[in-house]
């Protein structure tokens, strides 16, 4: 009989160990404004992000069906909402943005989304 339990036991013959002070070290770079290559897009490199008209989306929900990680309805406007830019691959938020039936979803620079936000937030306020 095979003995299953080997499976989930670690060798203690290998001793591993990791140089961690590599993780609070970052090359120094005066970037002012995104580039679209920032860790945070999830180590794929886009030149664009994705945003969502919420003035002209009306709801259908087909895009946060088809890209579950980057799309999500908001439930007090009930409008769409990317929330993350690295939620799904390229091809899959492509293909979200090609089932919108009003043609809500856009790449835009990482600058212009800023300028978007800024917007967002000064409309939220009053």
């Amino acid at each position: 009989m095979f003995d299953t339990s080997a499976a989930f036991t670690a060798s203690s013959d290998v001793e591993t160990t990791f140089d961690t002070s590599a993780a609070f070290t970052a090359p120094s770079h005066n970037i002012t404004s995104p580039s679209g290559l920032e860790p945070c897009l999830g180590g794929e490199l886009r030149l664009q992000a994705i945003w969502v008209d919420e003035k002209v989306c009306v709801g259908c929900r087909y895009c946060a069906h088809v890209a579950t990680n980057t799309f999500l309805m908001d439930q007090d406007t009930g409008k769409c909402r990317a929330i993350r830019q690295d939620g799904d691959s390229t091809m899959v938020i492509n293909e979200a943005i090609d089932t919108c039936p009003v043609d809500c979803i856009h790449w835009i620079s990482f600058e212009e989304l800023i300028e978007k936000k800024k917007e967002e937030i000064a409309r939220a306020a009053y």
